[in-house]
């Protein structure tokens, strides 16, 4: 499952959805990646979605789906982000970044709760999952 979602982060943009200050979802099109281990992504201080995951961490994050028939298969995460302000990560995350980041963004990790893939064999879905258990340990 790792594989295959780093194969989609690969693509650049994903689709984030954050839940907004009236409990509405809103969604947006964002650039995550990995670094240092870590699910990062630098926004805008006056992104919505940022004001969004400051308030509310909750998400979803999917990615994009290359042709009408779920070709190349599909992959979400859920979870919990947090803002880090962290000078290290910070280092970190810049150096992983595949732009180059102004000073001003923000930068948020994301821990995952749960992950699912889809990708089809011989026309049927074939859907995986994945979910982290209550005490922080990992199940499947």
């Amino acid at each position: 499952m790792a594989r295959f979602g780093e194969v989609r982060f690969g693509y650049k943009v994903m689709y984030l959805a954050t839940i907004k200050e009236d409990g509405y979802p809103r969604v947006h099109p964002f650039t995550p990646f990995i670094g240092a281990s870590r699910l990062v992504a630098f926004m805008e201080p006056t992104s919505p979605k940022g004001k969004d995951l400051q308030r509310n961490g909750k998400y979803s994050m999917h990615s994009l789906v290359t042709d009408m028939h779920g070709s190349d298969g599909e992959f979400q995460i859920t979870g919990d982000a947090f803002l880090s302000n962290n000078p290290d990560r910070r280092q970190e995350a810049v150096s992983a970044c595949p732009y180059k980041p102004q000073e001003r963004y923000i930068l948020f990790e994301f821990r995952i709760g749960s992950c699912m893939t889809n990708d089809y064999k011989d026309g049927a879905p074939r859907v995986k999952k994945w979910k982290a258990n209550l005490r922080g340990n990992l199940t499947e």
